[in-house]
């Protein structure tokens, strides 16, 4: 699977993940708040497979081609 998840994007993903997961883990939000290790996943990987699906892509260059 190509990178589909671009810099802001990423950036907006690894930042949102980190704040979830370490409220999950200080017990002030829920079980939901370990969702962030999905964002936080996908941030780093570079790769969203829901993009990939939708085939949509935030990232500028297209690798590959």
């Amino acid at each position: 699977m190509q990178p589909n998840v671009g810099g802001i994007d990423r950036i907006l993903r690894i930042v949102a993940g980190v704040i979830l997961v370490a409220l999950a883990a200080t017990g002030t939000v829920g079980w939901w708040g370990w969702l962030g290790l999905v964002l936080l996943g996908t941030g780093l990987t570079r790769r969203c497979p829901p993009y990939a699906l939708l085939g949509v892509s935030t990232c500028g260059v297209k690798l590959g081609d």
